[in-house]
């Protein structure tokens, strides 16, 4: 567990945290961990009670631990807009969510709502810190519009949280961005941070907003040119992991976010790329890559589909289970999922489709054609089914025992490598047919045509 950093004078400043998210709930803990007076505010009921109760409604790996530690401690508390009594404090941190619009545009009712009832509390001149992802230009907006004549001074200060790691990403980030025009506002937002040591970045509103979508940008394309090269690969029998490792170890590109699959997912990936090439659109400005890397990411979700055609032809009738419905492993997150695509086309082409995952079953249950068969564990998603597709690489799908999944499983037995996460070789051997992304040439070619003769 985290050292306790209640200590000096980070202990007398008090922090309001609006919504309860994935940020936010990271962040109010985090704080009320580093020895700040805490409140957190959502106006879902059923969310605030369970925080009071020290219960998590989402699953974040070591967030219930800091909840706790913080509610123990009584420098963390929870309350519905409805009920707040208390001054909201020096510092008021926005975390509501900024969803797409069907159009390509960001949803800021949420943010628009929650600057309005800061207000009415007399928060004085009170730092508003905006931790919500919004548009480039944004903020210069809100303080024009929504803040003017209030005393509230405003700064972006985006976050870098990842889901499943975030609790360790709020105190080991790889830097700090904070954008504002106020220095004593720069200076409060600052002392947040206090023991936190990582690269700090000041900017104006603007520059803060834009780094925190061209970060997205660039690791969605990275991901997007890796499973272009996966494709090239396949066409001209060279081995992705190779290729990505060789040129992983060039310092100037580095091995993070170049593992071919199916695509990326989630909250803010697809949201985020989706608002800066309409941000684009809107400032005259065709972002050609930007969509070149939208459209590859649809493209890989086409891929299971693909090879399970390649292997039955018709696939009306195949039973095929999915393994994972999570749009990464450590989260409970299924917003836009690889795994719903692919459960809809294969559906669609009448396929019987059982699914599994560790922590997303819930979440998935109304996003998942009705069709689906969710099961409870992955030996019973398995169980007589002809074709696999593993969509998110959980930790316990790598470690399955294959030789007795290959028992239970009804030929040919395919398994579709959605991650690039399993021993192919390995599979190959205990007489699974099995495809991977990309992985291609003859040292694949030759142990299919062992295994099939």
């Amino acid at each position: 567990m985290l050292e306790d950093r209640n200590k000096g004078d980070e202990a007398k400043m008090r922090i309001t945290v609006v919504g309860l998210g994935y940020v936010g709930a990271v962040a109010a803990a985090a704080l009320a961990h580093s020895g700040y007076n805490v409140v957190g505010v959502d106006a879902d009921w059923e969310r605030v009670s369970a925080f009071r109760q020290g219960s998590c409604p989402f699953y974040e790996p070591k967030l219930p631990e800091l909840l706790s530690s913080g509610l123990a401690a009584g420098r963390l508390r929870f309350h519905h807009p409805e009920e707040m009594t208390t001054p909201l404090g020096e510092v008021i941190l926005v975390a509501v969510g900024t969803p797409s619009r069907s159009y390509g545009g960001t949803d800021l009712s949420q943010v628009r709502a929650a600057i309005r009832w800061v207000p009415q509390y007399e928060p004085g001149s009170a730092v508003l810190v905006m931790k919500s992802t919004v548009p480039p230009g944004t903020g210069l907006r809100l303080v024009a519009e929504e803040l003017v004549n209030s005393g509230l001074r405003y700064v972006a200060n985006p976050e870098f949280l990842r889901e499943g790691q975030a609790v360790y990403d709020w105190f080991h980030p790889g830097r700090i961005v904070i954008g504002g025009e106020n220095e004593e506002a720069i200076t409060l937002v600052k002392k947040m941070y206090t023991g936190i040591e990582a690269p700090l970045l000041i900017t104006d509103i603007t520059s803060a907003e834009t780094i925190k979508y061209a970060a997205n940008a660039f690791l969605a394309t990275k991901i997007s040119f890796v499973n272009e090269m996966a494709s090239l690969c396949e066409r001209v029998g060279a081995n992705i992991d190779d290729i990505a490792r060789g040129i992983g170890l060039d310092p100037r590109i580095g091995q993070s976010f170049l593992r071919a699959g199916l695509g990326y997912g989630g909250s803010c990936f697809p949201k985020d790329i989706r608002a800066l090439d309409f941000c684009s659109a809107v400032k005259g400005y065709n972002f050609e890559l930007l969509r070149a890397v939208i459209n590859v990411n649809n493209r890989q979700r086409l891929l299971p589909l693909q090879a399970l055609h390649a292997a039955f032809g018709t696939i009306k009738g195949v039973k095929v289970a999915l393994l994972g419905v999570a749009f990464k492993p450590h989260t409970d997150d299924s917003r836009e999922a690889p795994a719903l695509d692919i459960a809809r086309l294969l559906v669609e082409d009448g396929a019987e489709v059982r699914a599994y995952d560790p922590q997303a079953m819930e979440n998935a249950r109304s996003l998942l054609p009705e069709k689906v068969v969710l099961c409870e564990s992955a030996l019973e998603a398995l169980r007589g089914t002809q074709a696999v597709v593993l969509v998110t690489e959980w930790p316990e799908f790598c470690e399955l025992p294959w030789e007795q999944v290959s028992r239970v499983l009804v030929p040919p037995r395919l398994i579709f490598d959605g991650r690039n996460a399993l021993d192919g070789r390995e599979l190959m051997r205990l007489g699974f047919y099995y495809r991977g992304v990309g992985r291609s040439g003859p040292r694949w070619e030759q142990r299919h045509q062992e295994n099939n003769q």
